[in-house]
């Protein structure tokens, strides 16, 4: 029998299937299907927490499609291009943060927005990407595990644009960008020892934190966490709010649109940071049970994308943005539930929101990117 056999060349690779069509259009399609998946449940908690306003539904419906366009557009480019573009994008997101300080637009107390002939954005968004991109460039082209003045190169690029997003002031974002920067870090390989020096760090930079670098209301959004019923009327109002409302909604809820908290009022930012209060009122347990399995298949699939990338910049880059990710759903729901501090953090791809959702949104269409990169001939 083995004379039928058709011997093939040595030189011929191992056969593979053709690409199908999600790979030739440069899309993961579990991550897209996890994602339309999440963004037809926000729209659908969105509609009850906003009063049953179809024009909320149908203006964040638009932001969705940006999004999805701009999430398309960002799978389009390979790693290796957007490696080489990460450093300049970082150095015009710091760029538009020195302008925020000169020329920036002020709002309730922050200076934080740009105007630019009536189109008004907030540069801090950019560097969502920009410092994990920057730091997956810098370390990917290093031998890993990065040497001790490489890190100190990175925490450089990161205390540049935290340092100058606090002066707007803005910690809540500040702290997710520097931590999507350790993410990067954490990613390309140090040791234990860098880490434990790490949290001691923060643990002894603490005190002088508080006393000198917290503002008034920062300080007592703590003093409100750790004591909400000292001012039921006043900071404390939004915890206590959140907790009756989740309480309430007990296994399945009290059924869409019939929550009582949300649709009399008594839950401030019902539609933005505090949705999952909504959410758990009316669909109770089994619907935040649901939300959050959606978030965990998304994480996974994220992780295993990371895990498969071709390069070190890839891999840094995925792990930096799925652990990010990780972040807005942890910092969200734990301030929501009054375990963590009111630091205005939007639960993702549910909460009402235009810019953060793109933002998001961009950062998925890298992670397809690097999902469907060539392969290097040979292996």
């Amino acid at each position: 029998m083995s004379e039928y056999v058709r011997q093939m060349p040595d030189n011929v690779g191992p056969l593979t299937r053709p690409p199908g069509l999600a790979r030739k259009m440069h899309v993961d399609a579990p991550l897209l299907v996890l994602l339309l998946a999440l963004t037809a449940y926000g729209l659908l908690v969105l509609y009850s927490a906003s009063g049953q306003s179809m024009d909320a539904v149908a203006r964040q419906g638009r932001y969705f499609v940006l999004a999805y366009v701009v999430m398309f557009v960002m799978a389009q480019f390979s790693p290796v291009r957007w490696s080489r573009w990460s450093p300049w994008g970082y150095l015009l997101g710091v760029a538009l943060l020195a302008a925020v300080a000169v020329a920036g637009v002020g709002a309730k107390g922050a200076q934080r927005w740009l105007d630019l002939g009536g189109f008004r954005f907030q540069p801090s968004e950019v560097m969502k990407l920009a410092v994990p991109m920057t730091i997956a460039w810098y370390l990917g082209a290093r031998v890993l595990p990065p040497a001790s003045k490489h890190i100190v190169v990175c925490l450089l690029l990161i205390v540049i644009p935290c340092g100058l997003i606090i002066r707007q002031p803005d910690l809540g974002t500040s702290l997710l960008i520097g931590a999507s920067g350790l993410f990067g870090i954490f990613m390309a390989g140090i040791s234990w020892r860098f880490i434990f020096g790490t949290f001691l760090v923060a643990i002894f930079s603490a005190w002088p934190a508080w006393m000198f670098m917290l503002e008034d209301y920062q300080k007592q959004r703590i003093l409100t966490l750790l004591n909400p019923e000292s001012d039921k009327l006043g900071a404390g109002w939004n915890i206590i709010q959140s907790k009756t409302a989740i309480g309430s909604g007990g296994w399945s809820g009290k059924g869409w649109t019939q929550g009582t908290q949300s649709q009399l009022d008594f839950l401030p930012e019902s539609h933005t940071d505090f949705i999952i209060a909504v959410l758990a009122e009316e669909f109770g347990l089994q619907g935040v049970l649901l939300l959050i399995g959606l978030y965990i298949l998304i994480l996974l699939r994220a992780f295993w994308i990371g895990l498969n990338a071709q390069s070190s910049y890839g891999r840094i880059l995925c792990g930096s943005i799925t652990l990010t990710f990780f972040v807005y759903i942890f910092v969200n729901m734990g301030m929501v539930a009054g375990l963590l501090p009111v630091v205005g953090v939007p639960l993702p791809l549910v909460s009402a929101g235009g810019t953060s959702v793109v933002t998001l949104m961009a950062g998925f269409g890298l992670l397809m990117a690097v999902s469907t990169e060539k392969r290097v001939v040979g292996q």
